[in-house]
């Protein structure tokens, strides 16, 4: 058996044809310069790509990944990331994208525990922790691992929005929105969870993080609330 990865090195020559093919100019654009307008902040999970699921070609999304979507202010990895996506690229926005089933999210609720993943994990296991008798109500593993992913999405998006990166971007006035999305491995569809910010003092508005996991019916509502404002300002057809 080879141990070369000549398929994979096809695989890209084929890609390329395919490009060029479409749009002679393609790489020398992308050569050029990169100006995306998002910054995309999601699990390792090899089964989600943010260019194919928010269909978007290169060049267009700047990426961070690590295991569950976690932010952590220590991270010289992330706080480098937002730094040169919000001062040096000026992304409008960023978008924290958790995903149904996450398998950090699942470990983290779990009572294995190891040197390097849990200790990465622990902002999720401490909320856990904390509120251990609401979700082991829940009486579904995967309904309950679910719902700590939806927390999860909203706990990083806070986290990111008290970062002094993004508190100086709001403060010069530079327009700058956080995202709270998921995904859904069954179904390949994108859910908007919130929170929305876009200045300092959206994020102080907010509910406690643990407000929202003693309440989700509030969450669900505001949702709904978003869903029905999208409805109603759309043009009437006829």
């Amino acid at each position: 058996m080879s141990n070369t990865l000549n398929h994979l090195l096809d695989r890209n020559v084929a890609w390329v044809d395919r490009k060029t093919a479409d749009d002679p100019d393609f790489f020398r654009r992308m050569a050029e310069q990169q100006m995306p307008r998002y910054l995309w902040v999601s699990c390792s999970d090899s089964r989600i790509t943010a260019n194919d699921v928010l269909d978007l070609d290169p060049g267009e999304i700047f990426v961070h990944r690590n295991i569950a979507n976690v932010v952590h202010s220590s991270d010289m990895n992330i706080l480098s990331v937002l730094e040169f996506a919000i001062e040096g690229l000026k992304v409008e926005h960023v978008i924290v994208c958790g995903h149904y089933g996450c398998g950090g999210v699942r470990r983290a609720l779990a009572n294995e525990r190891s040197a390097m993943v849990d200790h990465w994990l622990q902002p999720i296991s401490m909320l856990y922790l904390k509120h251990r008798a609401v979700f082991d109500a829940i009486p579904d593993e995967a309904a309950r691992i679910d719902r700590m992913c939806e927390i999860n999405v909203e706990m990083q998006v806070r986290r990111i929005a008290a970062t002094p990166i993004v508190e100086k971007a709001w403060a010069r006035g530079q327009p700058l929105h956080l995202h709270g999305w998921i995904y859904a491995l069954h179904d390949g569809l994108l859910r908007d969870l919130g929170p929305h910010l876009s200045a300092i003092e959206e994020r102080e508005a907010l509910p406690s993080i643990d407000h929202r996991v003693l309440h989700p019916a509030e969450a669900v509502s505001a949702i709904r609330r978003q869903a029905l404002d999208a409805f109603s300002a759309l043009e009437p057809c006829c």
